[in-house]
């Protein structure tokens, strides 16, 4: 079984199809559901993706993300020490488009040992992550 982390900007690319990654997301997310994969993704991420979907595309596409993709993942879940770690990582880096929730994201993918994201923001893979594609 393969490990997948999911990233906000898989999210939102799967949902809205306007989106130039919208056909790659689709059919990465459903040959991660058709595969023996682990779904896995945390708290800081979930907020930032309902907060995007909300504003960007309304209740309705909020609600299918509810029942029709968080239903798949297991939510890790950013406490004191990760969150203390991401804010370090994200003022260490000294980088405007590196944010606290990729930090996190990053600090849940180290501490569970996962290697591979799916997402479609460059700065994983350039932090030595892969893509499942």
């Amino acid at each position: 079984m393969t490990t997948i982390f999911i990233d906000t900007s898989a999210f939102v690319a799967l949902l809205d199809k306007e989106d130039i990654q919208h056909t790659a997301a689709e059919r990465i997310w459903h040959e991660l559901l058709d595969g023996d994969n682990e779904l896995v993704s945390n708290n800081y991420v979930l907020v930032e993706a309902c907060s995007l979907i909300q504003r960007r595309y309304g209740m309705q596409i909020l609600r299918t993300f509810q029942e029709e993709a968080i239903p798949f993942l297991q939510v890790g879940w950013i406490g004191p020490e990760q969150h203390e770690s991401a804010v370090s990582a994200v003022l260490t880096a000294n980088r405007r488009h590196l944010s606290l929730v990729d930090c996190a994201s990053i600090e849940t993918m180290r501490r569970l040992g996962i290697q591979t994201i799916f997402a479609f923001d460059p700065h994983f893979i350039e932090l030595g992550f892969t893509s499942p594609e």
